[in-house]
Protein backbone atom coordinates (compact mmCIF):
# COMPACT_ATOMS: atom_id res chain seq x y z
CA UNK A 1 0.00 0.00 0.00
CA UNK A 2 1.66 3.23 -0.82
CA UNK A 3 0.68 6.45 1.18
CA UNK A 4 1.70 10.03 -0.02
CA UNK A 5 2.23 12.33 3.30
CA UNK A 6 3.03 16.24 2.44
CA UNK A 7 4.69 18.33 4.48
CA UNK A 8 4.56 22.16 4.47
CA UNK A 9 6.85 24.66 6.04
CA UNK A 10 4.08 27.60 7.88
CA UNK A 11 4.71 30.92 7.45
CA UNK A 12 5.84 32.90 9.88
CA UNK A 13 7.04 30.33 11.93
CA UNK A 14 10.65 29.23 12.72
CA UNK A 15 10.94 25.81 11.60
CA UNK A 16 6.77 24.38 12.31
CA UNK A 17 5.83 22.31 9.46
CA UNK A 18 2.08 21.46 8.42
CA UNK A 19 1.68 17.99 7.38
CA UNK A 20 -1.38 16.19 5.69
CA UNK A 21 -2.33 12.65 5.64
CA UNK A 22 -5.51 11.31 4.04
CA UNK A 23 -7.65 14.09 4.93
CA UNK A 24 -5.78 14.83 8.72
CA UNK A 25 -4.88 18.20 8.06
CA UNK A 26 -4.09 19.51 11.96
CA UNK A 27 -1.04 17.74 12.37
CA UNK A 28 2.24 19.61 12.81
CA UNK A 29 5.83 19.02 13.65
CA UNK A 30 8.24 21.48 15.61
CA UNK A 31 11.33 21.49 17.40
CA UNK A 32 11.72 21.95 20.44
CA UNK A 33 12.89 25.88 21.69
CA UNK A 34 16.17 24.60 22.69
CA UNK A 35 16.90 23.72 19.32
CA UNK A 36 15.72 26.88 17.94
CA UNK A 37 12.43 26.63 17.22
CA UNK A 38 9.03 27.54 18.86
CA UNK A 39 8.26 23.88 20.76
CA UNK A 40 4.66 24.44 18.86
CA UNK A 41 3.67 21.09 18.05
CA UNK A 42 5.64 17.24 18.69
CA UNK A 43 9.22 17.04 17.11
CA UNK A 44 9.75 14.10 14.51
CA UNK A 45 11.58 12.06 17.41
CA UNK A 46 8.04 12.26 19.64
CA UNK A 47 6.32 11.29 16.23
CA UNK A 48 8.94 8.08 16.06
CA UNK A 49 8.26 7.14 19.87
CA UNK A 50 4.57 7.93 19.92
CA UNK A 51 4.21 5.59 16.90
CA UNK A 52 5.65 2.92 18.63
CA UNK A 53 3.79 3.12 21.50
CA UNK A 54 0.25 3.28 19.59
CA UNK A 55 1.07 0.24 17.71
CA UNK A 56 1.82 -1.46 20.44
CA UNK A 57 -1.56 -0.90 21.90
CA UNK A 58 -3.54 -1.31 18.77
CA UNK A 59 -1.78 -4.75 18.12
CA UNK A 60 -2.71 -5.86 21.89
CA UNK A 61 -6.13 -5.01 21.27
CA UNK A 62 -6.99 -6.50 18.17
CA UNK A 63 -5.34 -9.57 19.25
CA UNK A 64 -7.69 -9.48 22.51
CA UNK A 65 -10.50 -9.03 20.40
CA UNK A 66 -9.89 -11.62 18.56
CA UNK A 67 -9.27 -14.01 21.57
CA UNK A 68 -12.27 -12.30 23.60
CA UNK A 69 -10.11 -11.55 26.03
CA UNK A 70 -11.89 -8.53 28.53
CA UNK A 71 -9.39 -6.16 27.71
CA UNK A 72 -11.26 -2.78 28.47
CA UNK A 73 -8.20 -0.85 27.46
CA UNK A 74 -4.53 -0.47 27.19
CA UNK A 75 -2.20 1.99 28.93
CA UNK A 76 1.63 2.41 26.85
CA UNK A 77 4.38 4.94 28.54
CA UNK A 78 7.01 5.29 26.17
CA UNK A 79 10.48 6.70 28.10
CA UNK A 80 13.27 7.94 25.33
CA UNK A 81 16.92 8.26 26.15
CA UNK A 82 18.08 9.45 23.13
CA UNK A 83 21.78 10.25 25.34
CA UNK A 84 23.60 7.92 22.43
CA UNK A 85 22.10 8.88 19.80
CA UNK A 86 24.59 10.18 18.09
CA UNK A 87 27.10 6.98 18.93
CA UNK A 88 24.42 4.78 16.93
CA UNK A 89 22.19 4.27 19.90
CA UNK A 90 18.14 5.27 20.61
CA UNK A 91 16.74 3.69 23.32
CA UNK A 92 13.03 3.63 23.87
CA UNK A 93 11.83 1.81 26.72
CA UNK A 94 8.16 1.01 26.89
CA UNK A 95 5.66 0.13 30.18
CA UNK A 96 2.31 -1.27 29.34
CA UNK A 97 -0.78 -1.91 31.19
CA UNK A 98 -3.62 -4.11 29.75
CA UNK A 99 -6.91 -3.39 31.47
CA UNK A 100 -9.40 -5.54 32.40
CA UNK A 101 -6.85 -8.43 32.33
CA UNK A 102 -6.68 -9.74 35.37
CA UNK A 103 -5.14 -13.25 34.10
CA UNK A 104 -0.99 -13.15 34.18
CA UNK A 105 -0.47 -15.60 31.65
CA UNK A 106 -3.00 -13.35 29.51
CA UNK A 107 -0.60 -10.41 30.38
CA UNK A 108 2.09 -11.96 29.47
CA UNK A 109 0.71 -13.26 26.07
CA UNK A 110 -0.51 -9.61 24.92
CA UNK A 111 2.95 -8.28 25.95
CA UNK A 112 4.54 -10.67 23.57
CA UNK A 113 2.05 -9.78 21.13
CA UNK A 114 2.79 -6.27 21.69
CA UNK A 115 6.34 -7.31 20.41
CA UNK A 116 5.35 -8.62 16.86
CA UNK A 117 3.40 -5.23 16.06
CA UNK A 118 4.37 -3.58 12.71
CA UNK A 119 6.47 -0.70 13.82
CA UNK A 120 8.05 -2.64 16.35
CA UNK A 121 9.57 -4.75 13.77
CA UNK A 122 9.91 -2.34 11.15
CA UNK A 123 12.33 -0.35 13.79
CA UNK A 124 14.21 -3.59 15.20
CA UNK A 125 14.29 -5.81 12.26
CA UNK A 126 13.56 -4.23 8.97
CA UNK A 127 15.87 -2.35 6.28
CA UNK A 128 14.63 0.97 5.52
CA UNK A 129 15.54 2.70 1.94
CA UNK A 130 15.00 6.39 1.82
CA UNK A 131 15.35 8.04 -1.62
CA UNK A 132 15.74 12.32 -1.67
CA UNK A 133 15.33 13.43 -5.03
CA UNK A 134 14.23 17.36 -5.74
CA UNK A 135 10.29 17.80 -6.21
CA UNK A 136 9.48 19.43 -9.58
CA UNK A 137 9.09 23.04 -8.76
CA UNK A 138 5.90 23.39 -11.46
CA UNK A 139 4.51 20.73 -8.97
CA UNK A 140 5.50 21.27 -5.81
CA UNK A 141 3.35 22.22 -2.81
CA UNK A 142 4.57 25.83 -1.48
CA UNK A 143 4.33 27.08 1.54
CA UNK A 144 1.57 28.89 2.93
CA UNK A 145 0.77 32.22 1.65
Amino acid sequence: MKKTIEVVSERNHIYRQRVELDGFEDLFVDVPEAYGGENSAPDPHDYFDLSLGACKAITAMMYARRKQWPLSGVSVTVNRDDSQERHGTYRLDVAMAFHGIEDAEQQKRLEEISDKCPIHRLMTTSTVEVSTRLADQRTATRADA
